[in-house]
């Protein structure tokens, strides 16, 4: 389902006609463009509806259905006619859609995607419907911004690996600091956590804890090597509702877990093309069940772990389909903006979360898939579909 509003038109004093002939002619223009833009362009303009698309598909119980995308303005400003756009012109244009996604956040109600290619970040604001791409300038430039997540209070904090830093902006996209020295880390994501910042340091392979005050490192853990607790390209990491710090491995093709004070506790994953392996895995999440989604990006898909590290199912193909995956790099889950996103889904279907994914490559940007469950299907106990079914 695609949320559309009625566009309206707006008549400034710069616009009227002080002739008596032309103001005429002008308020026929007016009202034939506004019965333009009421009635016959949302028709023409209204997207071929499609089946909706469920894994596992039906007829086995589903448990998420992909609801839409974001690319650029167009995926959440309401539409306008061409009449309008000629008339007063156009609001954003196709320069100003995502070019090379690579980290995401939600928080309050937006969704932050940083740009790699961009030099920023750009913002989807889902109660207002508006886009906004925050460019970094000044001492706020991000020449390659990789990840972003977003503290209690709005702050965004951005890993660049063009500068090697944590660059931080607020509420307001406003740039504030940033962390990190000459040579101290090569950041690929950062989490916070109270006054912490975990970050994933790809140079030193380990991973360093700073004030989130100060900027000062109070502890790093971790070295080269594939030993529990050790790193080959640590890439990304989340905190779960479970308190634990979880590390994407992704040269050694798991994912470790750790205590917030840097005790190993446990590892996911190993090489390999079966259930619960990993070719090139990048971004994890946690729903507050527990459950673990893991990106592979070399198999262009998501596996979903129990917290005990069993493979509940997967999602994601590669393709041009809208649904696809085209070389994704992280996951997030949110659950405040269900009520939005229901909108999106097959009406018997009720969403507990939703779940977006960003892919580098393709038309679509930033995915967003609904974890839930179809009225009158049969589920386990656990809300796992059955046994055998992926």
């Amino acid at each position: 389902m695609t949320m559309t509003a009625q566009p309206f038109i707006t008549v400034s004093k710069s616009h009227a006609v002080r002739t008596g002939a032309s103001t005429v002619l002008l308020g026929m223009v007016f009202l034939i463009g506004a019965l333009t833009v009421t009635g016959c362009t949302t028709m023409t303009e209204k997207k071929i509806a499609r089946a909706a698309v469920f894994y596992p598909p039906l007829p086995n119980p589903p448990r998420i259905q992909y609801l839409t995308t974001f690319s650029g303005p167009n995926d959440i400003v309401p539409a306008r006619s061409s009449w309008l756009d000629f008339l007063i012109g156009k609001e954003g244009s196709e320069t100003e859609a995502i070019k090379k996604p690579y980290g995401v956040a939600v928080h309050g109600g937006r969704i932050y995607v940083a740009d790699t290619r961009g030099g920023g970040y750009a913002v989807f604001d889902l109660q207002h419907r508006r886009f906004e791409f925050v460019q970094g300038a000044g001492g706020g430039k991000l020449p390659k911004p990789i990840n972003i997540s977003v503290d209690a209070d709005g702050n965004k904090y951005v890993t660049d690996t063009g500068r090697d830093q944590i660059v931080v902006f607020d509420a307001d996209d406003h740039y504030v600091r940033a962390y990190g020295i000459s040579d101290e880390f090569k950041p690929g994501d950062a989490a916070v956590d109270g006054d912490r910042v975990y970050l994933t340091d790809l140079k030193h392979q380990r991973v360093q804890v700073l004030d989130k005050t100060s900027g000062k490192t109070l502890f790093k853990f971790g070295e080269a090597g594939s030993k529990e607790g050790e790193f080959l390209f640590p890439t990304n990491l989340a905190i779960g509702y479970d308190r634990h710090l979880y590390v994407t491995d992704t040269g050694n093709f798991r994912i470790q877990k750790f205590t917030l004070n840097g005790q190993f506790v446990h590892s996911f994953g190993a090489i390999g093309s079966g259930f619960g392996q990993f070719a090139r895995p990048k971004g994890v999440a946690l729903d507050r069940d527990g459950r673990l989604y893991v990106v592979d990006a070399a198999f262009q898909n998501i596996q979903v772990l129990s917290p005990e590290g069993k493979l509940l199912m997967y999602f994601g193909n590669p393709g041009d389909d809208p649904e696809n995956m085209n070389l994704p790099t992280q996951v997030v889950i949110d659950y405040d903006n269900v009520p939005y996103f229901q909108a999106y889904a097959d009406p018997r279907f009720r969403l507990e979360y939703v779940i977006l994914v960003t892919n580098q490559f393709g038309a679509s940007k930033v995915n967003a898939y609904g974890f839930g469950r179809l009225e009158g299907a049969s589920y386990d106990m656990d809300g796992s579909a059955p046994e055998g079914v992926r």
